[in-house]
């Protein structure tokens, strides 16, 4: 038996074949453009989804608090470096020659929310002065000084097709703290499953029942809670709770049923409509957390919401006439103190 360790000639030999088999040839330009100009190509045509420079769906929405942009905005303003831009040349039957950002999105929205004076900057600590400053707050020459400001951008060539571009947004954010899982996952995982999760990510009930903040809805907290939903409901089997991996077991569930030709679109939907028809009609307040704030409940947890929709989907599976005796269980400490807390 050959050591794991050892690297034979062989194995050298296997190697390169394999690097060349799976290396694929992209050709990319690198250029700088004006702020001013690549705001441009963002606005221009936005609304009618023909701008020239556009955030594609697999992207994430604003995630940067105002902190964050307000420090981004001090690096330019300090001329401090700044990371590349990642875009791609998109070809279309309409031949409109777009640009696909594949990184970068958090950036070219804080520049159009800085330049639209959308953006008040805040706690800097560098440029201290600047702080409560919006953009038609500076002197003059220093707003032409900011719109001259290049960024570079790195274009993939326009042979870069789909796969390519999503495999380098997830090899670029796979490192990264600012991209939660759910985030990646869109980015990197597109299937028919995954459409399903982002329209059942959206359904207003679900939003209500659970209470998302804004913030949350940002961060695709309500597209893990589907998912987590369809995964330990129906394969709850495979989830070792001692391993703690779950985002493995959620991406391997996800990748599952992305590739599966047999998922009944219709009966998922069905099914999840029906738990949360189900939590409305009888205990409508069972996803809030306990703790209630001045005006609103907090968001629920992941753990109890998987405990009672779960739970309840499994119930209704074997009776879907199901009416409870009682809600009492609900309110149990040891209720609260295992799921709620």
């Amino acid at each position: 038996m050959v050591n794991q360790l050892e690297i034979t000639d062989e194995r050298k030999d296997n190697a390169e074949i394999e690097i060349r088999d799976k290396t694929k040839r992209v050709d990319y330009n690198t250029l700088e453009y004006p702020i001013e100009v690549i705001i441009q190509k963002y606005l221009e045509g936005r609304d009618e989804d023909e701008n020239e420079l556009f955030i594609p769906d697999y992207q994430r929405e604003m995630s940067w608090d105002e902190d964050r942009q307000s420090k981004f905005i001090e690096s330019l303003i300090l001329g401090l470096p700044i990371p590349y831009i990642f875009v791609a040349d998109i070809s279309d039957s309409e031949d409109l020659a777009r640009l696909e950002i594949i990184d970068g999105t958090q950036r070219i929205r804080t520049l159009t929310r800085f330049i639209n004076n959308e953006l008040k900057l805040q706690n800097l600590e560098k440029l201290k002065t600047l702080n409560g400053f919006t953009f038609e707050d500076l002197p003059l020459p220093r707003q032409r000084r900011f719109k001259r400001t290049t960024i570079r951008m790195i274009i993939l060539t326009k042979e870069a097709d789909e796969e390519i571009r999503r495999d380098l947004f997830e090899r670029i954010n796979s490192g990264s703290v600012e991209l939660n899982e759910m985030e990646k996952r869109r980015g990197g995982k597109p299937g028919k499953f995954l459409d399903l999760i982002e329209e059942l990510s959206k359904y207003q009930k679900f939003l209500d029942l659970c209470s998302f903040t804004k913030t949350e809805i940002n961060k695709r907290d309500p597209q893990e809670y589907v998912l987590r939903f369809f995964a330990f409901l129906n394969n709850y089997q495979n989830y070792s709770d001692s391993d703690r991996k779950v985002h493995k077991f959620l991406n391997n569930y996800l990748e599952q049923e992305n590739k599966s030709d047999s998922i009944n679109i219709g009966s998922m939907k069905n099914e999840f409509y029906s738990v949360l028809e189900f939590i409305k009609n009888y205990f409508p307040d069972a996803l809030h957390i306990y703790r209630k704030t001045k005006d609103h409940y907090e968001p629920t947890t992941r753990i109890k919401f998987e405990s009672i929709c779960v739970g309840i989907a499994l119930a209704l599976r074997q009776n879907p006439n199901l009416q409870p005796k009682s809600t009492g269980f609900l309110d149990s400490e040891k209720f609260k103190k295992t799921y709620c807390i």
